[in-house]
């Protein structure tokens, strides 16, 4: 399964696999394999050698980040799954910060529906971009105004270019 995190202000990509008690991970180009064992307050997770002591809060009021802690250090992981980022479900993951709309995977930009400067509601159409044969409407995550838009119809894109971005 492939994840974009946010924690603070680091961004990153996971490719998370489980397989029992273990978990492989793989993000910023590192493999990770980690083992998952209950404990009284939460969980332990192992990581070459080392043992963390992990427990889950639950979520925010706004219910978008999980406050995690770590041994003692507290942390807001907001997990967001890059298929669902065009449904109304993931819109407020992004809070009042400005939302990066990247490109899920390499393709042919062939529509762009708003233009700078438009105003669009969470789940509102932003551009299509084409991808072997299929076609992919990218919507917006939040409402806002869209700032910038990186393309124009008939580019190539890579997968995580940024397309637009909206505050």
């Amino acid at each position: 399964m492939k994840l974009h995190a946010a924690i603070a202000d680091y961004q990153t990509e996971i490719q998370i696999r489980e397989e029992g008690e273990h978990v492989f991970a793989e993000l910023d180009g590192r493999a990770y394999e980690l083992q998952a064992h209950e404990a009284a307050d939460g969980f332990l997770l192992t990581c070459g050698g080392m043992v963390f002591n992990c427990r889950v809060e639950g979520r925010t009021e706004s219910g978008n980040s999980i406050e995690t802690i770590v041994g003692t250090t507290p942390f807001l992981v907001t997990l967001t799954d890059p298929k669902r980022l065009g449904r109304a479900a993931s819109a407020s993951a992004h809070g009042d910060a400005a939302a990066r709309i990247t490109a899920p995977m390499p393709g042919k930009v062939v529509r762009i529906m708003v233009e700078a400067g438009a105003k669009v509601a969470a789940g509102d159409g932003i551009m299509v971009v084409e991808a072997m044969k299929m076609q992919n409407e990218i919507k917006a995550p939040k409402a806002g105004t869209v700032i910038t838009l990186n393309t124009q119809t008939g580019a190539t894109v890579n997968g995580g270019d940024v397309l637009a971005v909206i505050e």
